[in-house]
């Protein structure tokens, strides 16, 4: 029975929104450790993750804190600068392989209009760097992105509703792709509640997983979720069969 080898693993103090203690497999654990390892021998120090993985990401956020960074995108925000918000969070996740084209587009097409810019600007802002708790915030950021204008491609994915996120702040953010997240927690053994509309109880759901996986792997030493998102990725994409 897995039941036997599952060991509880506590939560990383502050490391999600929930203080809840959940349970994972020890046997699952480490298979999919072994799995990690056999694709990349040196970890999360590994040259080959570096290049595969992490340091394009890690780029991105870089970028981010150059030109959005709390003060600059208040200040922006002040100034009525929403398209230059919108162009400026659009451009630094287009050069990356995190969204899908039609997603691209889709978001592309959404702030094009003032409408939808400002929309853009003022929900993503509430959402990072808002005062309420954090459930809320992203269950308004889900419908906010919902509410954008559409031309022909719906815009609110679980990838869209996370990315910014991710990007912006990796030390508490997770990266959801829908297929490889729902692979890799049912081989990790997690009872994942998925909902196919962006909401705030999955994924906060999807964080605690998250945190116990960045518990678990604890010895590997994981800097942030771009490392627990990549350990996940190489667990559920096809990528890495």
């Amino acid at each position: 029975m897995v039941r036997k080898a599952t060991r509880a693993i506590t939560l990383q103090a502050g490391s999600t929104p929930s203080k809840s203690v959940l349970l994972l497999p020890a046997v699952a654990v480490e298979r999919c450790r072994r799995k990690f390892l056999r694709t990349f021998p040196d970890g999360f120090r590994d040259e080959n993750y570096l290049a595969w993985e992490r340091d394009y990401k890690w780029q991105a956020h870089r970028e981010w804190r150059d030109q959005l960074d709390p003060a600059t995108f208040l200040s922006l925000l002040h100034e009525k600068q929403y398209r230059e918000i919108a162009s400026r969070a659009v451009k630094i996740e287009s050069g990356r392989s995190l969204l899908f084209s039609f997603e691209k587009m889709a978001l592309r097409d959404a702030v094009k209009s003032p409408r939808g810019a400002e929309a853009f600007a003022i929900g993503l802002y509430a959402f990072l760097h808002g005062r309420e708790s954090f459930k809320p915030r992203f269950t308004n950021w889900c419908d906010t992105v919902g509410e954008l204008p559409r031309k022909q491609t719906r815009v609110l994915t679980w990838p869209l509703a996370t990315v910014f996120g991710f990007i912006a702040q990796p030390e508490r953010h997770i990266f959801l792709k829908p297929t490889a997240a729902k692979e890799a927690t049912r081989k990790l053994g997690f009872d994942f509640q998925y909902l196919t509309r962006p909401n705030g109880s999955t994924y906060v759901h999807y964080l605690e997983f998250a945190a116990e996986v960045r518990r678990a792997l604890r010895d590997l030493r994981p800097r942030d979720m771009i490392d627990i998102q990549s350990f996940l990725w190489v667990q559920g994409s096809t990528e890495y069969r």
